[in-house]
């Protein structure tokens, strides 16, 4: 659909009179209402103004203009004096649960972790044994309570998720836990 100049000046003139894009879309048929919007955009007649014109030339017609005076309003039954109307409530502390505590905030250093070589050679073991029996599910197949331990390369056909069920409070099943969570090193508490 190419935008004609009679299609063109009947999108301005409706969005002129008030109409919203999903209505202007159906009139002229053919485009949608994002179509719409884009167009009105590239137009310059973002502003609702009421004359068609462009978005620059409405500002500068309200710049010239005084500031109309403000409608009255409906009046309301007179609101509470400030001593009886209720103080504000203070916004509650969020409540940290253990999952919210582990979280670090940003900027703060994250916690040492294992190098390949500081792993458990039994861990491993166990996690080449455990990999034989896993189910291999696929991202769209994981629930919270299957083991998540990505397996393979993401960029081939021949990579899913172990999918055993899960050690409690963890992503992982209990072999994938063993060598996901690895407690320091003595060489690291060393270090410190």
């Amino acid at each position: 659909m190419s935008w004609s100049d009679e299609r063109v000046e009947l999108l301005k003139k409706m969005w002129g009179e008030g109409q919203s894009a999903s209505q202007i879309a159906k009139e002229l048929g053919g485009v949608t209402r994002n179509a719409v919007i884009g167009k009105v955009h590239r137009l310059g007649l973002s502003n609702r103004s009421g004359t068609g014109k462009s978005a620059d030339a409405s500002k500068a017609k309200a710049d010239a203009k005084p500031a109309a005076k403000p409608r009255a309003k409906p009046s309301k039954p007179a609101a509470k004096p400030a001593a009886e109307a209720p103080a504000p409530e203070a916004p509650a502390a969020p409540i940290l649960t253990r999952a919210r505590a582990a979280i670090i905030p940003a900027g703060q250093r994250l916690p040492p972790q294992p190098s390949a070589n500081e792993i458990d050679p039994a861990a491993l073991a166990k996690v080449s044994e455990i990999e034989k029996k896993a189910k291999k599910l696929g991202l769209m197949e994981l629930t919270e309570r299957t083991c998540k331990w990505p397996v393979g390369d993401p960029a081939t056909d021949d990579f899913w998720f172990c999918g055993l069920p899960v050690q409690a409070g963890k992503p992982y099943c209990e072999a994938h836990v063993g060598v996901a969570f690895q407690p320091m090193s003595s060489r690291r508490d060393r270090k410190r």
